[in-house]
């Protein structure tokens, strides 16, 4: 699946919603555009299968489609939408092997290569001399090594831009334990690095 072209966002998701229930099927079509791209990163990033992100983010189209009715306009509708995609990625993972969860996919998109060097600009510091796109491999690789509820929090956060509230109403958390979350992957991702030899920006500014 490419990611998909920018679109205009000029109108917001909760317009788009209120279109969509008032029967305008161009709503939908919208939102589908808008959204495909980062539910498919979403759920390669949790599931290391292409093929399974594209039918989980379908699905949670679906299920869009079938519930559009239970959402009420709040300025909350990523975090909405990405309760869904949580849902069956949660639903899946119950179904298969631990193993087969993290059968690597081999594609690589432009736009998840350019969040791992940011993550990597994040987590070492700005002196560090390391090849910043070493790192950011050995960061896709530790990603497994992390519980699933970090690393679901970790990239909800980084690869998907939601913002924390959004991950919590996502995952019908509370806000503490979100934010408990993302410290907690950040930090053991930090750890992780360390012991293969690289400084992580907070020990650097010790």
């Amino acid at each position: 699946m490419k990611p998909a072209a920018r679109v205009d966002n000029s109108e917001d998701d909760d317009a788009l919603m209120v279109r969509l229930q008032g029967g305008d099927p161009r709503a939908f079509d919208e939102l589908y555009e808008r959204y495909r791209s980062p539910l498919w990163a979403y759920f390669l990033r949790n599931t290391r299968d292409s093929q399974l992100a594209e039918d989980l983010a379908q699905e949670t189209f679906l299920k869009l489609h079938a519930r559009f009715w239970d959402y009420l306009p709040s300025g909350r509708f990523k975090g909405w939408l990405f309760r869904i995609a949580h849902n069956l990625l949660v639903d899946d993972v119950r179904r298969k092997s631990h193993d087969a969860l993290l059968h690597a996919s081999k594609h690589q998109a432009k736009e998840d290569d350019d969040h791992m060097q940011r993550i990597a600009d994040d987590l070492l510091p700005p002196d560090a001399t390391v090849e910043k796109r070493e790192v950011a491999e050995l960061i896709e690789q530790l990603l497994d090594e992390i519980p699933a509820d970090q690393r679901e929090t970790f990239t909800m956060h980084h690869f998907q831009d939601l913002s924390l509230p959004d991950i919590a109403d996502a995952m019908e958390v509370p806000l503490a334990t979100c934010k408990s979350r993302l410290r907690l992957a950040r930090e053991k991702l930090s750890e992780k690095l360390a012991l293969r030899g690289f400084t992580p920006a907070a020990a650097a500014t010790q």
